[in-house]
């Protein structure tokens, strides 16, 4: 009987000297190891890729926002801030005027298939609504330049990015509404351009809320 408690007492011993070990190696210093290693190779993205403004945290690089009017007394739906370049349209992207801060309230993509007619109509929608906004006074947008991220969300809806062309077909609205010369935001573009990744992976790609903070700075150097 004494025997066999003294075995038990051992095994528990053990097993609690292995808990305790193993705690301190994976609850305390792998994490350390790992939060140290990343916080000195890639600080930037180990703290989530944060875009500042004027010293102050407005986003991340990998999630999109949106840049919409504020709401109206009745208005359920915000209108878009034309000041400024538009993301992908998405209901995952919190709503912000001049990025201070930001927003998320869900990720995901519709569930609907291509041939669904709700779905038809909302792009037939949005796709109206890109020509009228983004045309001017001296600039007509044809519908066949709408790309297709124009008027269709990412598989998360949080897509960060848009492409050239769509950016391309924001130029003179964003240039007329900021009293800014086409020029002038098309070199802006050209600037916050990504290249493929690596020459061959992807397609080139702008981030909107880098590029709506270099339009902003530019706009207050008037």
């Amino acid at each position: 009987m004494n025997n066999s408690v003294g075995n038990t007492g051992r095994v528990l011993w053990a097993g609690l000297r292995a808990l305790i070990v193993l705690t301190v190696v994976c609850g305390v210093l792998y994490p350390l190891a790992v939060t140290g290693i990343a916080q000195l190779a890639f600080p930037g993205k180990a703290n989530g890729s944060e875009i500042k403004d004027d010293g102050k945290v407005v986003g991340s690089a990998l999630i999109g926002q949106r840049y919409d009017l504020p709401l109206k007394e009745g208005q359920e739906t915000a209108a878009p801030d034309l000041r400024w370049f538009q993301p992908r349209p998405s209901n995952g992207l919190g709503t912000n005027s001049v990025n201070t801060q930001f927003a998320l309230l869900l990720s995901g993509a519709t569930n609907r298939s291509a041939d669904n007619a709700e779905l038809i109509g909302w792009v037939k929608e949005a796709k109206a609504a890109v020509v009228k906004d983004n045309s001017t006074a001296d600039y007509r947008v044809e519908p066949s330049q709408v790309p297709a991220e124009a008027v269709t969300s990412s598989g998360s809806g949080l897509d960060p990015h848009i492409s050239p062309a769509y950016a391309e077909l924001q130029v003179h609205r964003v240039a007329e509404r900021n009293h800014l010369t086409v020029a002038q935001v098309d070199k802006l573009v050209a600037d916050h351009t990504d290249d493929r990744i690596l020459g061959f992976i992807g397609e080139p790609r702008v981030n909107v809320l880098q590029l709506n903070i270099a339009l902003k700075d530019l706009v207050a150097k008037g």
